[in-house]
């Protein structure tokens, strides 16, 4: 008997808020799934394309971007940037022959605790149904990674 597909996630939060609010979920010990992978970076504008195409090549089923509600970002405009790139990324996989529903971004204040807890939910939830990345067409075939580091 085959074992329910667990996804493996990753989520870029931006250490101003969406971390903050990752953390305060943390305390409220809300639930959320544990195959959540949080990375901790100095905003998601500092995310690129190609951290997220890596984070599906090294494994990861799903990946979502958290940042700053757009307008509040300490970095005055990185979260409209990470916008675009995860846009972008969208592309790209369906161009590739996978589902741009894998990416994702998100707007988290430090006080959105159970909001954050609910984005990781449905995420995984969306993706849980989507299937494990692993086993499509698109990948099955390839003899090199996407990606050349």
């Amino acid at each position: 008997m085959e074992e329910p597909f667990e996804p493996k996630i990753i989520v870029f939060c931006c250490q101003w808020c969406s971390y903050a609010a990752a953390d305060l979920a943390g305390s409220m010990r809300l639930q959320y799934p544990p195959n959540i992978r949080i990375i901790k970076v100095p905003c998601t504008g500092r995310v690129d394309i190609l951290h997220i195409l890596k984070a599906f090549e090294c494994g990861a089923d799903g990946v979502f971007l958290s940042g700053c509600v757009l307008g509040e970002c300490h970095y005055l405009e990185g979260n409209y940037w990470a916008v675009k790139r995860v846009g972008r990324v969208k592309e790209i996989l369906q161009g590739i022959g996978l589902e741009p529903a894998r990416v994702e971004m998100y707007f988290n204040s430090a006080g959105m605790g159970p909001q954050f807890a609910r984005c990781c939910i449905d995420f995984t939830e969306r993706i849980r149904q989507l299937g494990p990345l692993c086993k499509k067409p698109a990948l099955e075939n390839h003899a090199q990674p996407i990606l050349h580091a």
